[in-house]
C-alpha cells in the first residue's frame, strides 16, 4: 500500500457550510417541500378543461351501483369527500386540476385487479396515481377519472440480505434484475390475471411498462437490486466562472474521480438567488455565474477524501473553479443538496412556471437558457437553467406573474423546434403526460408514434388507463 500524503486543501475548501441555525436549520419534509403548493390563501387552480382545449371522451360516469362495488372490493378505501379530493386532483405544480369525485385506495393486487375488471366492463376512465409529485400532469385527472391511488400499496414482502433483493410475492417468476407484477384493463388479456415475466421476454414486456405512465396497465409490484449503502459520501458545492469552466470541471471530475463519482449538478446564478429569495438558504461560495455540485459515494472515507481532495486542487489551481466549500457529515451533505433541490420550490414560489425537461448535447445545453432570455426579454420574470450534466438533461424554467397564452406562444412550439434541430429530447426525465403528448413528434418518427397507439389499442382496448396522457391527442 503506497503512504498517503497529508493533504494540503486550500483554505477555502475547509470553511464550513452554513449550520443548523437559521434558514438552514428548517425541517425540509415532503409537507415542507409541498408547502408552497398549499399556502393559505393560494388562488384555485383552473380546470384543465377550461385552459386546455381537451374533449372529455365518452366514458361512463360513477354511479351509486359503481360505489357499491367499489366498497365490497376496497372495504374503507373509497374516498368521495369533495375536501379530501381536492388535493389529488391537483398536480404537484398547481398548474392543471381535474374533477375526480371518486378516489379508490387498494392495499392488494387483488383489489387492484377486481377494480380494473369492474371499470373494463363499465367503460370508466382509471387515473392511477402515486405520490402525485409528476411535472407533465401525467398523475391528475383530466376530467372526472376515478383516482387509483397506490399510496397504500407499500408493503415490503422481506429482504434478502445477501442477494440483496426483495423476495418476491409466492408463484411469481423472477428476472435477474427485476421483477414487475401489473394489471391490464383488457378483457382480451384476461382481466387481473398476474403477468410476471420471465426474463426470456423481460424486453418484450417489462420495458414496455416503464415510461407508459399508467395508459398500458397498473404496475402494484417491483423487485429490484438494492446495493449497500455507501459507507463514505462527500460532497463539494463549488463557484464556476462561466458554463465552459462547468463543462471543462465535469470532464476533469470524471478523470480524476473515476468509479467514487456519484453525482455531477450544475445551476446557474439565477437559481441560487431565488432560492436565496424565496427560501431563505444562503450560498456557502461567493457569488458566480455557475454553480456545481460533486457528489462521491464509495467504502472508504479516507481513499475517497484524497482523491476528492486532490481534484479540487487541481480544480482551483487551474482557474475552472473560483470558490467552494465541502461536506463529509451527513448534516452539512443535506444542506448542500437542500440548494440544488430545493430549486424546484423556489420557481414556484416566484410566480406561474413554465418547465421544460430537455435531453442535449452537453456543448450546447445552456444555450438554449440564453436565447430565451434574449427572445423573452421583459416579457418573462426569470429563465434559469440547470440539470444533471452526466446525462445531458436541462431543466429549463421560465416564470412569470401568471399564466400568459402569449408568453407561452413565445415558447411553444420555439423550444421544442430548438431542441429537435440539436437531436435532442423533449423529455429527458419527467415522462410525457398530459403536457407533452403533442409535441412527442419532435423526438419520435411518425412510425415509433403509430407502435405506441397499438400497443395501447391491444393492451386497453377500450381506452380507459390513464386517458388524454402520453399518447398524441390526434390518437
Amino acid at each position: 500500500m503506497l503512504p498517503r500524503r497529508p493533504l494540503a486543501w486550500p483554505a477555502w475548501l475547509l470553511r464550513g457550510v452554513p449550520g443548523a441555525a437559521g434558514s438552514w436549520g428548517r425541517p425540509v419534509g415532503p409537507l415542507a417541500r409541498r408547502g408552497c403548493c398549499s399556502a393559505p390563501g393560494t388562488p384555485e387552480v383552473p380546470l384543465t378543461r377550461e385552459r386546455y382545449p381537451v374533449r372529455r371522451l365518452p366514458f361512463s360516469t360513477v354511479s351509486k351501483q359503481d360505489l357499491a362495488a367499489f366498497e365490497r372490493i376496497v372495504p374503507g378505501g373509497v374516498v368521495t369527500d369533495p375536501e379530501a379530493l381536492q388535493a389529488p386532483n391537483v398536480d404537484w405544480l398547481r398548474t392543471l386540476r381535474g374533477c375526480s369525485k371518486v378516489l379508490l385506495r387498494p392495499r392488494t393486487s387483488e383489489e387492484v385487479s377486481h377494480i380494473l375488471r369492474h371499470c373494463h366492463e363499465r367503460n370508466l376512465a382509471v387515473n392511477p396515481q402515486g405520490g402525485n409529485t409528476g411535472m407533465v400532469g401525467g398523475s391528475v385527472p383530466v376530467f372526472d377519472e376515478i383516482i387509483l391511488s397506490t399510496a397504500r400499496m407499500n408493503r415490503v414482502l422481506s429482504f434478502h440480505s445477501v442477494s440483496g433483493k426483495p423476495v418476491p410475492p409466492v408463484g411469481a417468476q423472477e428476472s435477474p434484475l427485476v421483477l414487475v407484477e401489473f394489471f391490464l384493463a383488457s378483457v382480451c388479456w384476461q382481466v387481473g390475471e398476474r403477468a410476471s415475466l420471465r426474463p426470456q421476454v423481460l424486453a418484450d414486456g417489462t420495458q414496455l411498462f416503464i415510461g407508459s405512465e399508467g395508459t398500458l396497465g397498473v404496475i402494484t409490484a417491483v423487485s429490484i437490486l438494492c446495493p449497500h449503502k455507501p459507507r463514505a459520501v462527500n460532497v463539494a458545492f463549488l463557484g464556476c466562472p462561466g458554463f465552459a469552466e462547468v463543462l471543462q470541471t465535469f470532464s476533469t471530475c470524471k478523470g480524476m474521480l473515476g468509479e467514487i463519482l456519484s453525482a455531477f449538478e450544475f445551476m446557474d446564478a439565477v437559481c441560487m438567488q431565488l432560492v436565496g429569495r424565496h427560501l431563505h438558504l444562503a450560498s456557502p461560495v461567493q457569488e458566480s455565474p455557475f454553480y456545481v455540485l460533486i457528489e462521491t459515494s464509495g467504502s472508504n472515507a479516507g481513499h475517497d477524501a484524497e482523491k476528492l481532495g486532490h481534484f479540487l486542487e487541481h480544480a482551483l489551481g487551474s482557474g475552472l473553479v473560483t470558490d467552494g466549500t465541502m461536506a463529509t457529515d451527513q448534516r452539512k451533505v443535506k444542506m448542500l443538496w437542500a440548494l440544488r433541490e430545493r430549486i424546484t420550490e423556489a420557481l414556484s414560489r416566484d410566480g406561474y412556471v413554465y418547465k421544460y425537461d430537455l435531453s442535449l448535447p452537453v456543448e450546447r445545453l445552456y444555450d438554449i437558457v440564453n436565447d430565451l432570455r434574449a427572445r423573452l426579454g421583459p416579457h418573462a420574470k426569470h429563465v434559469v437553467g440547470y440539470g444533471h450534466l452526466g446525462d445531458g438533461n436541462l431543466h429549463l424554467n421560465v416564470t412569470a406573474e401568471a399564466f400568459s397564452p402569449s408568453l407561452l406562444g413565445a415558447l411553444e412550439p420555439h423550444v421544442y423546434e430548438w431542441t429537435a434541430g440539436q437531436q435532442g429530447s423533449v423529455s429527458a426525465e419527467h415522462g410525457v403526460g398530459f403536457r407533452k403528448r403533442d409535441v412527442l413528434g419532435y423526438s419520435k418518427p411518425p412510425e415509433v408514434l403509430q407502435l405506441m397507439q397499438q400497443l395501447k389499442v391491444l393492451l386497453d382496448p377500450k381506452g380507459i388507463l390513464n386517458p388524454y396522457k402520453t399518447l398524441p391527442s390526434q390518437a
